[in-house]
């Protein structure tokens, strides 16, 4: 994958090795703040909408206090003009951060949202199924907390980053996270869905799982198109009797898990999901 040569700060952009916060930085010093990861494909961002509503949400429900150009359309007119300055003109994967400033935990200086966004190149490969399954574990050295916050994409992100340690020492290619009932809520870059005998499930936001993009329009195709599908309880013993599992996330849309703990699986709808929902995206 080449590196990005720039990247947008504040208005500003800026050659990828510019120094940007100070040590007082709040999101440096407390996760105090958010990221939303997207997919550009072909001149604009996949799920542009879901992605504007996802942003300006959490920017409201972290109390931020944003200037009146501080809008999606300039967020959006911003990716577009960073992807184009790092010359990714088919696939990139976007990263639009934000984040509080300077200050104590009690005193921050002011709300105003610092806006960071960074372009990397994608594979034309990343627009295809895997050919070969997932094998993905159970991380239980920590508990995805499912609360008022859990659905969005915070900064405050150690849980996961352990469990993609843990993932990678143990030759696995994502962990799956517990709540605290010690249920299923979400791998860690990625939501999880369970086929067993026709029905679809998935951990409902209220299991802890991160509000995904491709979650949510996964589920509204499922309905649109007549599947069985419930948001509900997944627990470690559902993953046993499921016959398919798969992951979703924006920048891949969908990939197919084979092995889970000592759990194998086949995948004869996941590819029928995939050409029915995820690849006409590509093409819209």
């Amino acid at each position: 994958m080449a590196e990005a040569h720039f990247l947008f700060s504040d208005g500003k952009v800026l050659k990828q090795d510019k120094l940007l916060i100070s040590p007082n930085n709040r999101s440096f010093r407390y996760g105090d703040g958010f990221f939303e990861t997207m997919k550009w494909c072909r001149g604009k961002v996949l799920l542009e909408s879901l992605h504007r509503e996802r942003l300006m949400t959490t920017l409201e429900k972290l109390k931020f206090k944003p200037p009146s150009y501080f809008t999606a359309d300039y967020i959006f007119e911003a990716v577009a003009e960073l992807v184009k300055k790092n010359q990714h003109h088919a696939l990139a994967r976007v990263r639009v951060t934000i984040y509080r400033g300077d200050g104590g935990i009690y005193d921050p200086q002011n709300h105003f949202p610092h806006l960071l966004i960074q372009s990397w190149d994608l594979n034309e490969s990343n627009n295809k199924l895997n050919e070969n399954g997932l094998t993905i574990g159970v991380f239980k050295e920590a508990v995805k907390q499912a609360d008022h916050f859990s659905l969005l994409k915070t900064n405050n992100y150690l849980g996961y980053a352990m469990a993609a340690l843990w993932a990678k020492e143990n030759h696995l290619n994502d962990a799956l996270l517990l709540n605290p009932q010690g249920n299923i809520a979400d791998a860690t870059i990625a939501n999880i869905f369970l086929v067993q005998n026709g029905l679809i499930t998935t951990p409902a936001l209220s299991e802890g799982p991160v509000g995904g993009v491709m979650r949510k329009y996964v589920l509204s195709q499922l309905r649109e198109k007549g599947y069985e599908i419930k948001e509900g309880i997944v627990t470690p013993e559902d993953l046993a009797n499921a016959s398919e599992i798969f992951l979703t996330n924006a920048i891949y849309g969908m990939r197919w898990v084979k092995h889970c703990e000592n759990n194998s699986y086949d995948h004869q709808l996941v590819p029928v999901l995939y050409r029915e929902i995820i690849k006409p995206l590509f093409y819209l």
